[in-house]
């Protein structure tokens, strides 16, 4: 079975723990069975104008949210001990990690993969594997940077890899593709 939690953030600047969004979406095979998105108050508020110009999240949206560890708490019983993909992975787990660190929070059991390098593999036709052009090569239509609707890009991604290559769990389409999961 396909069975995973496709996972997007945005940040507010170029450092890694200023997550202002976050989204998740758990697949069951080929079916969603929860999806969630929060704003989140980075520790600092400094924003770039080039990231609020990419998602269009200002410091005002913000101001009055909560920080991402008083999150944790609802937000890890939906990753922990689960397979996490995203579109260019090193990036969202890269926030994670520094987001729990900042914190000092518990870093959770998980493993994950890269829809980038699942859509080189799938479909090397194509002029890049931008989430973007992915998703509209697979008919999908979206607001990019919109962190749930990326979310559920990506998770769309692997369910028609799967399809594609006729894999019926994640570590099948990974081995099919000559890719593993990575450890968090």
């Amino acid at each position: 079975m396909l069975d995973f939690t496709a996972i997007d953030f945005e940040t507010a600047n170029k450092y890694a723990n200023s997550a202002c969004s976050l989204a998740a979406v758990t697949m069951n095979d080929d079916a969603c069975v929860k999806e969630g998105y929060t704003l989140i108050k980075p520790p600092f508020m400094v924003f770039s104008p080039d990231n609020i110009r990419i998602h269009g999240i200002t410091p005002e949206q913000v101001a009055h949210k909560q920080k991402f560890d008083a999150l944790w708490p609802s937000i890890r019983p939906h990753i922990d001990g689960r397979i996490i993909v995203a579109h260019y992975a090193v990036f969202d787990t890269r926030v994670l990690r520094s987001l729990l660190q900042y914190y000092h929070l518990e870093m959770p059991d998980i493993s994950y993969a890269c829809t980038v390098e699942i859509s080189r593999k799938v479909w090397p036709e194509l002029a890049n594997h931008k989430l973007d052009t992915v998703a509209h090569f697979l008919g999908y239509q979206f607001r990019h940077h919109q962190a749930l609707d990326d979310a559920k890009a990506c998770a769309m991604i692997v369910c028609e890899a799967a399809k594609k290559v006729h894999a019926a769990s994640m570590n099948d389409l990974l081995a099919t593709l000559g890719l593993h999961l990575k450890q968090f």
